[in-house]
């Protein structure tokens, strides 16, 4: 398989606390990954270095793009979007004031081709990219099952629903790695079902690398296929699903070890 991100010795120190400590991960196009380990673990942290909210502190990022190897730590969130990577936030980050169609819209910006002159003097070039943008929202509603309320406020849906709108609008700009931080939290089992079946829809269709962190193991194990753990902001193992749920290492993370 082909890798499509490379992650050496990572690290992430704020003053004095080693948030994430020498990280390492290859992920390779297509997979979908799961990144588990207890509160406080470091999962965010890490996400947010991957995707230039934070600047590490050392260690690098090797993004593949087109067989050219680009070193993205550091580089700033819009840059690294632009090279194809998208993510959702573990507290949802929607616009409220805006329709669902306008949430996944305004996302589009960055493969929108007409200049400033064309969308003053609406020239035939604005008005062709404005249709095409519209179709291609109304595209990614009818995947995530929220195009009867394209029309509706985005502060009005059900919780589970704003949850599919946020991963429309991260599929609105054409990703190659999707990021989902927590994508199931506070879902009822339904939902969560519905999630996990809409995240493997997604992931075929769109030939999508996909990496989540979450707490629902039920979902981890039943759809990734390898999982890294973090603990202390240390990965302390990886492996299949199998092979993670009987590693001693990370049985004691999470219950702790007996005296």
């Amino acid at each position: 398989m082909k890798t499509i991100l490379n992650v050496k010795n990572l690290t992430k120190n704020f003053g004095g606390l080693c948030a994430v400590s020498n990280v390492s991960m290859t992920i390779n196009e297509g997979e979908l990954i799961g990144l588990i380990g207890p509160n406080g673990a470091g999962k965010t942290t890490l996400f947010n270095l991957l995707t230039g909210v934070y600047e590490p502190s050392s260690g690098l990022i090797e993004l593949m793009d087109q067989d050219k190897s680009i070193q993205i730590g550091g580089l700033k969130p819009y840059k690294i979007t632009n090279l194809g990577v998208a993510r959702t936030f573990q507290n949802i980050r929607l616009f409220k004031s805006m329709t669902v169609l306008e949430n996944v819209k305004v996302a589009m910006h960055k493969n929108i081709r007409y200049g400033t002159l064309a969308a003053i003097l609406r020239l035939p070039t604005y008005y062709k990219e404005e249709k095409w943008v519209e179709e291609k929202a109304e595209e990614l509603l009818k995947e995530v099952g929220l195009y009867s309320l394209r029309n509706e406020l985005a502060t009005n849906l059900p919780y589970g629903k704003q949850r599919r709108l946020e991963i429309a609008r991260a599929l609105a700009i054409q990703p190659k790695i999707l990021y989902l931080d927590e994508p199931a939290a506070g879902m009822n089992p339904q939902e969560t079902k519905e999630l996990t079946e809409l995240i493997d829809h997604i992931r075929e269709k769109y030939k999508l690398t996909v990496i989540l962190i979450e707490h629902d193991m039920s979902l981890v194990m039943k759809i990734c296929e390898r999982i890294y753990v973090l603990n202390n902001g240390c990965m302390i193992s990886s492996g299949t699903p199998d092979e993670v749920r009987t590693d001693p290492v990370v049985i004691e993370a999470y219950l702790g070890k007996e005296e």
